[in-house]
């Protein structure tokens, strides 16, 4: 009789580990699903990101002696790029797709990435202060660092900068 209560309540162990197992591994798929589901376009975002720069580099470079013609081709052209522009970045929002522009914010390394300091900008050390490409974030996954430039700390005014540090010799 003690030897079938032992395996009944071996059996009842097995079994209370085994419906464990099949929970644990439904809120596992569960998971997976919705994480496939939030940023399963991230590698196309990525690539879509190209065409955000080049449209937005092809803006940049028209003239103003181009925007001032009266030419309706050069014109039509402009507005259509402005409106594939827009478009695109409609989409990426509403695909949750956000772009980082963080011009006057504080450097965040998990966000940006600096490529160099720029002095003399009266701004606080770790500013950014200049941009050359924006970043972007899927939810809350980077999909790019925005490339920024970053201040520079104030050198202090008691430090001569040109003399040698011997000026006894």
């Amino acid at each position: 009789e003690l030897e079938l209560e032992a395996q009944l309540a071996e059996t009842k162990d097995q079994m209370l580990r085994a419906l464990a197992e099949a929970e644990n591994t439904r809120k596992r798929a569960e998971r997976d699903r919705d994480e496939l589901r939030k940023y399963g376009a991230a590698a196309l975002a990525r690539d879509l990101l190209s065409v955000a720069d080049n449209l937005r580099r092809a803006l940049d470079s028209v003239s103003a002696l181009a925007l001032d013609a009266e030419d309706s081709a050069v014109t039509g052209l402009i507005g259509g790029i402005e409106m594939t522009e827009k478009e695109l970045l409609a989409a990426f929002e509403k695909h949750a797709i956000k772009k980082l522009t963080p011009v006057d914010e504080p450097f965040d390394p998990n966000l940006h990435q600096a490529m160099y300091e720029v002095p003399g900008t009266g701004k606080p050390a770790g500013t950014v202060v200049e941009l050359m490409q924006p970043g972007y974030v899927l939810h809350d996954r980077l999909l790019r660092a925005a490339m920024v430039g970053v201040a520079k700390a104030e050198e202090s005014n008691s430090e001569p900068t040109d003399e040698p540090a011997d000026s006894t010799a």
